[in-house]
């Protein structure tokens, strides 16, 4: 096997790669949204365009789905979002949980 590319994946993206049902039922257990979702989540906060939010910010968006600006400052403890860009990932975050 060869490693064609690294990205950061949420768990329910990561899915999408297994081919162990066991081990996909395990991540299911645990993500709270399906691959397809999950895509689109991604796809929705990478149009944001800010240089702020990093590939692994937006997997753990997708994990976690943030509830309010306190669990969105958990997650992006690097850099600081200000108050409308941590209400915009609320927002689209809102439409999947």
């Amino acid at each position: 096997m060869t490693i064609k590319d690294m990205k950061p994946l949420s768990m329910a993206e990561s899915s999408k790669y297994i081919k162990t049902e066991e081990l996909v039922a395990f991540i299911r257990q645990f993500s709270k949204i399906d691959n397809k979702d999950a895509a689109k989540l991604r796809e929705e906060i990478e149009k944001l365009g800010s240089m702020k939010i990093k590939e692994e910010d937006t997997s753990k968006v997708i994990d976690i789905l943030p509830e309010d600006a306190q669990d969105v400052a958990k997650i992006f403890t690097d850099v600081s979002l200000d108050e409308k860009e941590a209400n915009q990932i609320l927002e689209i975050v809102k439409k999947y949980r």
